[in-house]
């Protein structure tokens, strides 16, 4: 495991407004303390570096674990998970209601291996909407 110095922990979730960049969940009123997630995992030769790190909610970050590649369920082809240094959310993503809905290859991909739209994460982003923190802006 690689420390991550405390500027560069401050630096990652001041970039992302406090925002697990996965899948938009604020920080704000969470029990857990958010992680922060090598996007190209350390085992892959990843490198502590502000280019190579993004906040994430423990869900995301457990999910994700040490995944590069994802499959699309609508045409089962393998590609790389949402990177949130090198793309732009709402290119891959956008909103019904609390559901996140996959609007590329990669959306679906990221949505369906970080399980993004199960049930205790509904409602979480239900209760989110009801105190104004959802949805976010990604």
């Amino acid at each position: 495991m690689s420390k991550i110095p405390a500027s560069l922990r401050r630096l990652v979730i001041q970039r992302a407004d406090n925002r697990c960049e996965y899948c938009g969940l604020s920080q704000i009123g969470q029990e857990a303390t958010f992680h922060i997630d090598h996007i190209i995992p350390i085992a892959a030769n990843g490198e502590t570096t502000a280019d190579n790190l993004a906040l994430a909610c423990v869900s995301c970050s457990l999910h994700k674990a040490a995944q590069q590649l994802v499959k699309d369920p609508d045409t089962g082809e393998m590609v790389n998970i949402f990177n949130p240094r090198q793309q732009v959310w709402k290119e891959h993503f956008s909103w019904d209601g609390v559901r996140v809905i996959g609007l590329t290859k990669t959306g679906r991909a990221t949505i369906n291996a970080l399980r993004m739209n199960r049930a205790v994460i509904l409602a979480i982003r239900a209760e989110e909407e009801l105190l104004g923190r959802h949805p976010p802006l990604l």
